[in-house]
């Protein structure tokens, strides 16, 4: 299959990064998306029917939660951007919500999605039954067994769930499987890519319907401080809820910004999904980001107690941020962020997903490095109902060991 790279390769304004390295066939439907998202978005009547809908059905704003024990343990003034409040449970609805806007202003007639921790899956499925547009969503078969509750929601909303058995069985080979659904598909099926990444134009209009968290988060801490946070912290898998989260402060040289990577068991060990830490930069899914990739430039496989951000590429506007040193991105084991999911439990009575806890985990590390009573926002991307069949194993597994 021959592999093109288009002429807007240095579209999205993110250096080197991005660009569309895609097969043939899917370049008139990039086209067509491209041009569309142009259009809408200077449409006023378009962003009062998707702001409306953030409001009226996904229920935001979301609250910037005072986490006051948090704080009193750590010594900084700790803010919790609740995502997990929102309608499904994630961030991954406010993308959804645009993208269904614009399946119908296409006049597409089937949606097409990947998940990993099923988030981005229950959120696809809500939003096609709202709409009333037929949905099919891939998820590798490790993910599906790991994830049930959220493949049962998806079905119960009328989803079809394609169980991937190729691979690692997990995110990455999922979104392989959608990227051939949609060549197949093309004329009929719009593909609703729920991380900031794939090829252009997606992870910008990803972004820009995950910006609202930063937005949001940004006039919540002014009012409640009266001024801007000193550090913002949030987990990067693909990257939408950080880059969302990230987007609104770029700008403001005075507040740091991390990002918290999924380490696994180590990056010594191999078993891990720090894209940003161990990878260099290379082609996945159709643009050009760091990857996980060995000396022969193939795909290495990921690890992660997170579903969510077991996946070897990651979004290339990261990537420019690393690059730029305007980010820091830095590992997390799978047992520091369970530490941190349990902290944040017993101290604020949030169970917060596995996902979000690499996030905490980052931000309890990082605390040191700051002035006392400095202020902090961590994004909390969804909630840990989902999650609670693997963390009882992995708090069995702890006790027999001890």
């Amino acid at each position: 299959m021959e592999v093109k790279k288009l002429d807007k390769i240095f579209s999205g304004d993110f250096g080197k990064f991005g660009g569309a390295f895609v097969p043939e066939t899917l370049i008139y439907a990039l086209d067509e998306l491209e041009d569309y998202y142009k259009k809408i978005k200077g449409d006023r009547e378009f962003f009062k029917e998707f702001n409306n809908l953030l409001t009226e059905y996904a229920g935001r704003p979301t609250p910037l939660t005072w986490a006051p024990n948090f704080s009193k343990r750590f010594g900084v003034n700790t803010y919790l951007k609740r995502e997990d409040l929102l309608h499904t449970g994630a961030h991954k609805l406010n993308n959804c919500l645009g993208q269904g806007l614009i399946t119908k202003g296409l006049n597409k007639k089937r949606v097409i999605a990947e998940t990993g921790a099923g988030q981005h899956g229950v959120a696809t499925a809500t939003v096609c039954a709202f709409l009333k547009i037929p949905c099919e969503v891939y998820m590798g078969s490790v993910d599906y067994e790991r994830q049930k509750l959220n493949v049962f929601r998806m079905e119960l909303l009328g989803a079809k769930v394609n169980k991937v058995d190729s691979g690692s069985k997990t995110l990455k080979d999922a979104m392989n499987e959608a990227l051939r659904d949609w060549v197949t598909n093309i004329n009929t099926t719009h593909y609703m890519i729920g991380s900031a990444a794939g090829p252009h134009p997606f992870p910008t209009i990803v972004r820009d319907f995950q910006r609202i968290i930063g937005e949001e988060a940004r006039l919540q801490i002014f009012k409640s401080t009266g001024a801007l946070p000193d550090a913002i912290f949030a987990c990067v898998g693909g990257g939408s809820n950080s880059i969302g989260l990230f987007k609104a402060f770029v700008e403001d040289d005075g507040v740091k910004i991390f990002g918290a990577e999924a380490a696994g068991r180590g990056i010594e060990t191999g078993l891990h999904s720090a894209t940003l830490s161990a990878g260099r930069p290379g082609v996945l899914h159709g643009s050009l980001s760091y990857l996980l990739q060995n000396s022969d430039g193939q795909v290495e496989e990921a690890h992660s107690i997170a579903p969510g951000l077991d996946y070897p590429g990651v979004g290339p506007e990261h990537s420019y941020m690393k690059d730029s040193r305007r980010a820091i991105y830095e590992g997390i084991t799978d047992d520091e962020a369970m530490c941190a999911l349990e902290i944040l439990a017993k101290e604020e009575g949030i169970i917060c997903a596995l996902e979000s806890a690499h996030a905490v985990a980052l931000a309890i590390k990082k605390v040191k490095e700051l002035e006392k009573d400095s202020t902090i926002i961590i994004n909390l991307s969804g909630r840990g109902d989902k999650d609670m069949q693997t963390i009882m194993k992995s708090m069995e597994a702890k006790n027999e060991q001890n």
